[in-house]
């Protein structure tokens, strides 16, 4: 959920360049169920405008409402909302609402953390009542253990009533397209949608501009022959789709010296036995667990005809791997969906 605090801290930004106050609201405790768990966040502005949410839509009228208070007085101050009666969540939301202001220094440390891809620790300290106010908020903690509050009035003071919420957002899950076709670009798209850091390799006979792919971090063009790939071990799908059998022998070849958990390649079924073939005779020594992480055909057998629907069948793949999830219709589930 990093893409959903960057989105949110770009705009309290604009906001303040407005001479906007803003302030945070933060799912920090769930008794029960609920659309959404602890650590969604929605901002809100002065004007009342809104960036993110905190459930499906039914809470945030209400959020909006209640901080109003925070904008007059700047305290902090805790609220419920119990979606028992009114959202069928069986669930009650404590929700922290806290001025929010963005100093240089902790947008320095914010970008940096981005830009090398390292975890960010928030810690929120709150109490278990409804429309309490007081010392509440929420503090950043980067990986050199620097930290920065919310707001500059918040201190933290420990007492026994306090309670504390921690959650660690991992960097953005990233996304490396081999290609640069139309069906590039839209998968492109999509996977920039749900927050992922995408980039984007084509060729150099057909090079391409980072305008061409909305949404990705970079787009560079490259041989299969000398590009080094960096970082794609952790958190890294890669996705093949030159159209090109070649191109995509070459590509694998050259990726069989790491080891991606994901490698997903466009084209039939006949196109990926030819190719694992060609990979026993050039490379007989490969690692099972490398040959265990390409799928060929790309993406989850769903119906996909259009470039958007295979782009959904692919991250709906990409998803399922990673979350070690064995993909069926959530109506077949007994128990809780996240568990």
């Amino acid at each position: 959920m990093i893409h959903e605090l960057k989105k949110i801290i770009q705009h309290a930004i604009i906001n303040q360049q407005k001479g906007l106050k803003n302030v945070l609201a933060s799912v920090v405790f769930l008794e029960g169920s609920s659309y959404r768990k602890p650590g969604v966040r929605m901002l809100i502005s002065e004007d009342l405008s809104t960036v993110g949410a905190v459930s499906g839509g039914c809470v945030e009228k209400e959020i909006i409402h209640r901080a109003k208070s925070v904008f007059l007085d700047n305290q902090a101050k805790i609220i419920t909302y119990d979606g028992r009666y009114r959202l069928g969540c069986e669930g009650i939301l404590y929700i922290l609402i806290e001025p929010f202001y963005i100093e240089n220094e902790f947008l320095n440390q914010f970008s940096k953390a981005l830009k090398n891809r390292e975890s960010i620790e928030i810690n929120s300290f709150f109490i278990k009542n409804d429309d309490a106010i007081g010392n509440f908020g929420s503090q950043c903690v980067f990986q050199h253990q620097e930290t920065h509050s919310f707001y500059e009035k918040f201190t933290l003071q420990t007492k026994n009533e306090i309670s504390l919420f921690t959650q660690i957002l991992k960097p953005a899950f990233r996304l490396l397209i081999i290609g640069g076709e139309h069906d590039a670009v839209k998968l492109c798209k999509i996977a920039a949608n749900i927050g992922w850091e995408i980039d984007v390799i084509t060729s150099t006979k057909d090079p391409k501009m980072l305008t061409d792919f909305p949404g990705a971090n970079s787009v560079i063009g490259e041989t299969p022959e000398t590009i080094q790939f960096e970082n794609i071990e952790e958190n890294t799908a890669i996705v093949i789709m030159n159209h090109s059998y070649v191109q995509d022998l070459k590509y694998v070849m050259q990726l069989s010296n790491y080891q991606p958990k994901y490698i997903g390649i466009l084209g039939a079924p006949k196109r990926g036995e030819r190719l694992f073939n060609e990979l026993f005779e050039l490379k007989p020594d490969l690692n099972p667990d490398f040959l265990d992480a390409i799928y060929t055909p790309a993406g989850l057998h769903i119906g996909a005809q259009t470039p958007e629907e295979i782009a959904v069948s692919i991250i709906a793949e990409i998803m399922s791997v990673f979350n070690k999830k064995e993909p069926f219709s959530l109506r077949n589930l007994k128990g809780k969906i996240h568990q």
